[in-house]
């Protein structure tokens, strides 16, 4: 007689529930005390020194000239790459999963780039195209077109530090969802931005909206590329994690925490709208899945 064996997630599961109630307590306890002492912890540093020496300080702070350039400058740079690397996303995750084509492990290859090249490095390049002794130094400086220690080197930079978010949130999305629908809507007459945005759009906006949510994330955080392609003219290319060096360099920790917390509240509204989204993809996924 043939006895069935039990599924290989069953086992693990299992275990997990038979575990003795030590074990259990100890590994929670690991957790909570390494999320406390390396996110908690650093987090509460941040508000504590922030609010040292009073609310009235603190504001001064965020307020004062430098810190509202830095602040602006931040959201501009943000403003303008997030949507580039959406279109780009959008159309690259569209081709490489619905489209065989020469040349697509090849794109798949250069999204994936930033993740391996160090962002500093990447600032370089862009000096060396850019800067006044750099490959086309010359030409934009004689058309008085300038890139670098300016607001599109930075935007360049945070671009291509972000380039894969998107594209890397939507490609597995779209190609687990085949290519059935938009051939049946084609079938039935809808052409290509009909299926686009009636077909394909409504099955990625989730994952869109979650990969939008990251490259947003880590274009205001950005540090190493914006670092070298800015030039640190205060009050004119610092972005807010630059500015936090200077002060902090200066020995003005209250400022320096002060537009430090800025940037840990944006993280905070960032993680609760990632969980949001986790949560909101999830149930869709499972009631379509029923």
């Amino acid at each position: 007689m043939h006895v069935s064996q039990p599924s290989a997630g069953v086992a693990p599961q299992r275990r997990a529930l038979t575990d003795p109630a030590w074990v259990r307590i100890l590994l929670i306890l690991l957790a909570l005390g390494f999320v406390g002492l390396f996110l908690v912890l650093p987090l509460a540093a941040v508000f504590t020194e922030a609010l040292r020496r009073g609310l009235d300080a603190y504001w001064a702070a965020l307020v004062e000239e430098d810190a509202l350039s830095a602040i602006q400058l931040t959201l501009m740079v943000a403003a303008i790459a997030v949507p580039l690397n959406l279109v780009f996303g959008v159309a690259a995750s569209w081709c490489i999963a619905k489209f065989d084509f020469r040349g697509k492990s090849v794109l798949i290859t250069l999204i994936d780039l930033p993740f391996s090249v160090s962002p500093v490095i990447s600032g370089m390049i862009y000096v060396l195209l850019f800067g006044l002794n750099g490959v086309l130094g010359p030409f934009l400086k004689s058309q008085g077109i300038q890139i670098i220690f300016a607001l599109p080197g930075l935007v360049l930079a945070t671009v291509f530090v972000t380039f894969p978010f998107v594209a890397r949130e939507l490609i597995p999305l779209m190609q687990e969802q085949g290519t059935e629908e938009e051939e049946a809507a084609i079938v039935l007459g809808a052409g290509g931005w009909q299926t686009f945005w009636r077909v394909t759009l409504p099955n990625i906006k989730w994952g869109l909206l979650y990969g939008v949510l990251l490259c947003n994330a880590r274009a205001m955080g950005e540090f190493g590329a914006v670092s070298v392609v800015s030039g640190h003219i205060r009050g004119a290319t610092n972005t807010m994690p630059l500015h936090v060096e200077i002060l902090y360099n200066e020995y003005n920790f209250v400022a320096a925490f002060a537009v430090a917390s800025v940037l840990a509240m944006l993280a905070l509204v960032t993680l609760v709208a990632k969980t949001a989204l986790e949560w909101r993809y999830g149930a869709e996924l499972a009631a379509t899945k029923h």
